[in-house]
């Protein structure tokens, strides 16, 4: 889709009724649903993140800008997902925690995002996060500037292969709570997208559907 056409449509997601779980459920992976229905979260007091679901321009078309962890000693090792990370004491509300580490992640400055709304929250249980992203796009063409410790790669996704049903599959993957499962996810290029990411992508997808 070209961006000047994608601008028409992407404000009206602010007045859209968000899919919220009915989305998720589609991309959570076996038996994850039924730890979520029983997990009191006064009890574990989920840290807190926010990411940021940016799109823009790249040569007139509307992409999608997801990220490439880079590889470490931890659950979201070499994972696709979108720029963000956790809550600071500095920030003031949890948009200003994804615009920040949007930034600092891939040197999108706060002042070129536009800030749609905030999506339904994702509780993420190997490393006990709550993450809250929010829709946004940029009129500019985005030149990246990563941070290596943390961001080993860009995926730049155009939005006509995003919004396209065949690049949602099923993989086998042995996860930090089971065995070998069947996990659905996105498959984008050579990446497998599942869990959290996915469920926020689901539910980005599911909504732009509405509008588009």
């Amino acid at each position: 889709m070209r961006f000047d056409e994608f601008l028409k449509y992407a404000p009206k997601v602010l007045n859209v009724e968000l899919p919220a779980m009915n989305a998720h459920k589609k991309m959570v992976p076996p038996n994850r649903e039924e730890l979520l229905k029983n997990i009191d979260f006064s009890k574990v007091n989920p840290k807190k993140a926010a990411v940021m679901m940016l799109f823009y321009p790249k040569k007139m078309q509307t992409h999608l800008a997801l990220i490439l962890r880079a590889s470490y000693n931890g659950v979201h090792s070499s994972q696709i997902a979108f720029p963000g990370g956790k809550v600071e004491m500095e920030d003031s509300d949890l948009q200003q925690t994804a615009l920040r580490e949007t930034h600092e992640e891939i040197g999108v400055h706060p002042n070129i995002i536009n800030v749609i709304r905030a999506f339904t929250e994702v509780y993420i249980p190997p490393s006990n996060y709550m993450v809250y992203p929010f829709f946004g796009y940029s009129h500019d063409e985005l030149s990246f500037e990563l941070q290596e410790d943390e961001v080993a790669g860009i995926v730049e996704l155009p939005l006509k292969d995003f919004l396209d049903d065949a690049i949602i599959v099923t993989n086998t993957m042995k996860t930090s709570y089971a065995g070998s499962i069947e996990v659905p996810g996105f498959q984008i290029e050579e990446h497998f997208i599942w869990g959290a990411t996915a469920m926020m992508l689901s539910e980005l997808k599911e909504t732009l559907k509405l509008v588009l």
